[in-house]
């Protein structure tokens, strides 16, 4: 791969995020991860508690992105149309037309999508995976890139439904955002209180186009096959860890790859390294393990178990620098 295109693509993903963390403070980590997600082609699921900043992340990625955005505020009384369009009668022709849905946009944010019905979240499923609705037997492409962020509140459980583990499984990635820290909060008012407004200027940095570009750029670079094969090997310890009913999937090992690249490209390398793996397998593979019905009951945590195959599944020996290895080049 070119170094120009490795080195474009850090200094735009730099200033995206410098734009982003313009208006977003303390989540440097979850950001970074977000943007590496967008940038392989994957969506993006934040999952914490209230006010803490989800969907103002959402909105500025958009922004910076330079995406169409749109917002859905999923609510227990949505159906599918909402979501994807229907057909409507039209007295001028006498015929019924597609009024698209909010989901026609770049960056859909599905605000608290535990919230609405399985039903309608399932409106989603086609249009993350193949880039298109069907709607009364008649298919419609999505702009490209389409991209959803939402947002889920774990701890309330009264008016919600929990994803569908299939569609739990086409987010690429799920972040944890965090309470910021003492000196970050602190920041957060003194900036509200120095805008005297709410709301936070983001720069646009590139256009739909620019980041399809990227896009095809983070494509190009490169996986050593220990590298592939380390993925494998993470995601097949996740099948038979203790406490776990269903581990991950292939899609799991293929995210791992994907946002592996990413997230080099994000940090100036042409080559994805075992700690770039390491560094994504849980916001990539947590959400897609289903446990025990005593793991729940005990009150275990996925992430936990992620933690505990990365600690025990031997890394790669070919290392960055070593001689004849694909991480020297």
């Amino acid at each position: 791969m070119d170094i120009d295109e490795i080195t474009e693509i850090e200094g735009i993903g730099r200033r995206v995020l410098d734009s982003v963390r313009g208006a977003v403070v303390g989540m440097d980590g979850p950001l970074t991860v977000a943007l590496a997600a967008i940038l392989a082609g994957g969506h993006v699921l934040f999952e914490d508690v209230p006010g803490l900043g989800k969907t103002l992340a959402a909105r500025s990625i958009a922004t910076a992105l330079g995406l169409d955005f749109r917002r859905l505020q999923c609510t227990p009384d949505m159906l599918p149309g909402d979501v994807t369009g229907s057909y409507v009668y039209a007295p001028a022709t006498g015929e019924f037309q597609f009024r698209p849905g909010p989901i026609f946009t770049g960056l859909l944010l599905a605000d608290e999508i535990n919230r609405t019905t399985p039903k309608t979240q399932s409106a989603m499923l086609e249009a993350m995976a193949e880039g298109q609705v069907t709607v009364e037997g008649n298919r419609f492409p999505l702009p490209a890139p389409f991209h959803v962020i939402a947002t889920s509140n774990p701890i309330e459980y009264e008016g919600t439904y929990a994803l569908p583990e299939a569609q739990l499984d086409r987010f690429m990635v799920r972040l944890s955002v965090g309470y910021p820290i003492s000196e970050g909060e602190t920041q957060i008012i003194l900036d509200r209180v120095r805008r005297q407004t709410p709301d936070a200027a983001v720069d646009t940095v590139i256009d739909a186009t620019g980041l399809r570009s990227l896009q095809a750029a983070v494509e190009r670079i490169h996986v050593d096959p220990d590298v592939a094969r380390y993925c494998v090997d993470l995601v097949r310890a996740t099948r038979t860890a203790n406490n776990v009913a269903v581990g991950a999937s292939p899609r799991g090992s293929q995210a791992l790859v994907l946002v592996g690249r990413a997230l080099a490209a994000l940090d100036g390398r042409g080559y994805v390294r075992p700690d770039d793996i390491k560094r994504i397998a849980e916001p990539v593979l947590a959400h897609r393990l289903t446990l025990t019905p005593q793991a729940w009951a005990q009150g275990i945590d996925p992430a936990s178990i992620v933690s505990a195959v990365v600690a025990q599944t031997p890394v790669p020996p070919t290392i960055a620098g070593a001689p004849n290895s694909a991480y020297a080049r």
